[in-house]
C-alpha cells in the first residue's frame, strides 16, 4: 500500500514576529533536521504565503535547504491560495488571483511545478472545482468526512477521486481523520498497526496522514513530546522498517501511477471539528451530548456518517464583527477590480487586499482566530492601506448603502483623514472609524458572547486539568486563574457613539460587572437620520424618540466632519426630560491599543497619565481626555463641553486558543458621563469633540 505523508505550515498575516521565530526554532527547523538525515522519507508540504514570505527574509537558508529536498525528489510542493484565505467566501476574480499568484512564487522559489493545492481549513463547495482548476489545478485534498457525508464508506476511501463543475475536472484525495488523530497523539505503534489492518483489507490502498505541521513542535508541549522524547524518530524508524508493504509516495507519483476510483460530488462542508464550530453554541452543546449519546452505540461507525455539524458561512451569521470584516473586504475588492479595468492596479494594493483575506480573524474554533486582535487589526491594516491606494477623497462624502450585508441601509461619512460607517438602525452606532494615516481602524472591537466551551470552563470550575493529553482542541488548560469568574455577556455590540441613561447611583463597578440599569432602549432602537453639506463638510443628525420612565424623550445626536480633519464633533440635545436626576452617559470604545505597556495610557489635561488602557478609571469632571499609544504614535483626544467624567473599563474576553482557555483583552470602553438634576420637561445638550493625532511610525 501507499502512504502520502502532507504536512500544512502556516503563521497568520498580522501574528507577532516573536511567534514566527518561535514557530521556526521549536517546530519548522528541527522538522526539517530530523528529515534531512531520512531520505527515503518522502512527504508533501503546504507553506502559506505568509510563512514563505518571513522565512524568505529571515531565515533564507532555510527555503535553500527545503530546495534541495525538492531537487532531489524526497519533498513535493503543495501550492494554494497566496494568503491563506476561505476561497469560498472570496469573489471569484481574488480566487483566482491568489491561486495563480501563488503558484507563480513557488515556481520560482522551489524551481518545481505545483500541480497540487492545500485548501484552507478544507472549507469546500462544489463551485471550487472549477475556479481551482481554471487556475491550473489538478487535485487537492479534503477530509474522508467530506466523502462520508456524501455517502461513502470506509472502505471507499482508499484512494482518489474525480470531481467536476462547469465542465471541468479536478482530482480529490481524501485524508484520513483517524491518522490525524493517530499522529502524533498516540505511540507510533499505534498508527503503524492501523496502516497495517488497512493493508490487510486493500493490498493496494493509498492512504492520506495530513494535518497542520505546527502539531509538530510548535504547539504547547509537542516539542518535548516530538523531538526531547523522540516520537517522530521513533515514526519514522517504523514507516522504514515496514518498507516491505508500506510504501511512502507523493500525490504526483499516484496520479501517475493509478486510476481514479470513481467520480464523486461532495457536499458544501470542512473538517468535522470545522462543521461542529460553525454551529450556535447551544446547539454545539446538543451535537457533543449526542455524540457521547450514541458513540457506544453497535452501529456508531453506520450512524456517524450522518451526524455532522454545520456551514463554515455560518461565521458570518454568528459574529456581526466577521460580518463587517468580511463586507469591507468585498468592498475594497470590488474598487480594485475597477481600478484594474483602468488599468490603475497597483501590485501593492493588490497585495494588500489579498493579506487582509487570510482566514484566521474570520472565525473561530480550538484557535483564538477571531478573537485575537491583532488578527483583526491585521486585517483592517491592509484593506485601509489598499483602500487609500485605491481612491482619494477630496470632499467630505456621506453615502448610503447596505455596507455590512445584514439587508439594512447604513450610512459611510469620508474624508481624505478618516472614513466612518454608521448604522442607524442600530442604535445610531458608529460601527467601524478608520483613520488612514494609521491605516488603523478604532472599532475592530469584539463584543463578549457565550461560547459553547464555557460550558466546560464552568463545569471545570475549581479543578486542576494540567495533566491532560491529547488532540489539541480536547485538552482543558487554563492559562489564567478563575476564569469562569469573568463570563460576562453583552447585550449589544460593543461599538461607538452609543447612548445610556442610568440611575444616578450608577458606578464604574456596576459597568465592570454589567449590572448597570440602562433606562431607556437607545442603543438597540433605529434612529431616523438626514444630511446635509456646509461650507467646510457634511453635518449628519440622527434622531430618536425613546421612553425614560414613562415619559417620552427626544434624543438627537449632530456629527460634524469637515474637509480634511482628523476631527469629529458629536452635538447631543435631549428634549422633554422628566423631572428627577439620573445619568446621561455617552459609550465609545477603542480597539487596537495594547493593555499593560507603559506606553499605552490614558491621560487627562495636558497630558497627565493617569494609568494603563487595561485597567479601570473613575475620572472626575474633565473637559480635555485622551487615549494614548505612543507604540503607534496614536493619541485619541476628547473634549467635552461641558466638562464630562470618565468610566473607563477594559473589554475581555474569555476564549480558547491552542495554549488553552486565556482572557483576551479586546478594546477599552469609554464612558463620558454627566450627572443630571432636571425639572420636568428639561432641555439639555452637551458636545463631543474627538480629534486624531500623532505621527504614524514605521512597525
Amino acid at each position: 500500500m501507499h502512504l502520502i505523508f502532507a504536512l500544512h505550515n502556516h503563521q497568520p498575516v498580522g501574528n507577532f514576529g516573536f511567534v514566527f521565530e518561535q514557530a521556526y526554532r521549536d517546530g519548522y527547523l528541527p522538522f526539517l533536521e530530523l528529515l534531512e538525515q531520512y531520505p527515503d522519507i518522502r512527504f508533501s508540504l503546504h507553506i502559506s504565503g505568509s510563512l514563505l514570505e518571513w522565512l524568505s527574509d529571515h531565515h533564507p537558508d532555510y527555503i535553500e535547504r527545503l530546495r534541495a529536498l525538492v531537487g532531489r525528489g524526497q519533498l513535493e510542493i503543495l501550492g494554494g491560495a497566496y494568503f491563506e484565505p476561505i476561497l469560498v467566501m472570496l469573489p471569484r476574480r481574488d480566487r483566482l488571483g491568489q491561486l495563480r499568484e501563488y503558484a507563480n512564487r513557488l515556481r520560482q522559489v522551489f524551481a518545481t511545478e505545483v500541480h497540487g493545492v492545500w485548501l484552507a481549513e478544507r472549507v469546500w463547495e462544489q463551485e471550487l472545482a472549477a475556479d481551482l482548476a481554471e487556475a491550473g489545478v489538478r487535485f487537492t485534498l479534503l477530509d474522508d468526512f467530506h466523502f462520508r457525508q456524501a455517502g461513502l464508506a470506509e472502505d471507499q476511501l482508499c484512494g482518489y477521486y474525480l470531481t467536476e463543475d462547469q465542465g471541468q475536472l479536478l482530482r480529490l484525495f481524501p485524508v484520513s481523520e483517524q491518522l490525524r488523530y493517530l499522529v502524533p497523539w498516540k505511540e507510533p505503534e499505534e498508527s503503524i498497526e492501523y496502516l497495517r489492518q488497512l493493508h490487510q483489507r486493500k493490498s493496494d490502498a493509498i492512504a492520506v496522514c495530513a494535518d497542520d505541521g505546527e502539531k509538530f513542535g510548535v504547539w504547547p508541549e509537542t516539542h518535548q513530546h516530538c523531538y526531547t522524547r523522540g516520537w517522530l524518530r521513533r515514526w519514522f524508524d517504523l514507516l522504514l522498517q515496514n518498507r516491505d508493504w508500506l510504501h511512502l509516495t507523493s500525490f504526483d507519483q499516484v496520479l501517475k501511477s493509478q486510476s481514479p476510483l470513481g467520480v464523486v460530488y461532495l457536499p458544501d462542508c470542512s473538517y468535522r471539528e470545522m462543521t461542529e464550530w460553525a454551529l450556535p453554541p447551544t446547539s454545539q452543546r446538543h451535537l457533543l451530548e449526542l455524540k457521547k449519546q450514541l458513540e457506544n452505540h453497535p452501529s456508531w461507525p453506520h450512524l456517524r456518517t450522518f451526524l455532522r455539524g454545520g456551514f463554515w458561512r455560518n461565521f458570518l451569521a454568528r459574529y456581526p464583527e466577521v460580518r463587517e470584516m468580511y463586507a469591507r473586504m468585498r468592498e475594497v475588492s470590488d474598487l480594485a477590480a475597477r481600478a484594474e479595468k483602468r488599468k490603475a492596479l497597483t501590485d501593492q494594493a493588490r497585495l494588500d487586499l489579498y493579506r487582509a483575506q487570510v482566514n484566521c480573524p474570520y472565525w473561530h474554533g480550538a484557535f483564538g482566530g477571531l478573537y485575537l486582535p491583532h488578527l483583526r487589526q491585521a486585517v483592517y491594516h491592509h484593506l485601509l492601506r489598499a483602500d487609500s491606494a485605491l481612491r482619494s477623497v477630496k470632499r467630505v462624502q456621506v453615502t448610503a448603502a447596505d455596507y455590512n450585508l445584514d439587508g439594512q441601509e447604513e450610512l459611510c461619512l469620508a474624508n481624505s483623514q478618516m472614513r466612518l460607517y454608521l448604522a442607524p438602525h442600530q442604535g445610531g452606532m458608529l460601527y467601524e472609524w478608520d483613520v488612514f494615516p494609521f491605516c488603523h481602524n478604532l472599532l475592530a472591537t469584539l463584543s463578549r458572547r457565550p461560547e459553547s466551551y464555557h460550558c466546560t470552563i464552568l463545569e471545570a470550575a475549581g479543578i486542576s486539568q494540567t495533566d491532560s493529553w491529547g488532540a489539541l482542541h480536547e485538552q482543558v488548560k487554563f492559562k489564567h486563574p478563575e476564569l469562569h469568574k469573568l463570563l460576562y455577556y453583552d447585550s449589544y455590540l460593543r461599538k461607538s457613539l452609543q447612548e445610556h441613561f442610568y440611575p444616578c447611583d450608577t458606578t464604574l463597578d456596576h459597568l465592570i460587572r454589567l449590572e448597570a440599569q440602562d433606562l431607556t432602549d437607545l442603543v438597540y432602537g433605529s434612529w431616523s437620520w438626514q444630511a446635509q453639506k456646509t461650507k467646510w463638510g457634511v453635518q449628519l443628525l440622527l434622531q430618536r424618540e425613546a421612553m425614560l420612565g414613562d415619559k417620552p424623550v427626544r434624543v438627537s445626536k449632530l456629527l460634524t466632519l469637515n474637509r480634511d480633519s482628523a476631527e469629529l464633533c458629536v452635538e447631543y440635545n435631549c428634549n422633554n426630560l422628566p423631572a428627577g436626576s439620573y445619568i446621561f452617559a455617552s459609550e465609545w470604545n477603542f480597539a487596537g491599543l495594547a493593555p499593560h505597556a507603559d506606553d499605552r495610557y490614558y491621560w487627562q489635561g495636558k497630558g497627565q497619565r493617569l494609568g494603563r488602557l487595561g485597567e479601570p478609571l473613575d475620572l472626575q469632571a474633565t473637559h480635555v481626555f485622551g487615549l494614548a499609544d505612543d507604540w503607534l504614535g496614536l493619541r485619541i483626544s476628547l473634549h467635552a463641553e461641558p466638562a464630562a467624567a470618565i468610566w473607563a473599563l477594559p473589554i475581555q474576553t474569555v476564549s480558547q486558543s491552542e495554549g488553552g482557555f486565556e482572557l483576551v483583552y479586546q478594546s477599552s470602553a469609554v464612558f463620558a458621563y454627566w450627572k443630571l438634576d432636571l425639572a420636568e420637561n428639561a432641555h439639555w445638550s452637551a458636545t463631543l469633540t474627538w480629534r486624531i493625532s500623532g505621527c504614524a511610525q514605521t512597525k
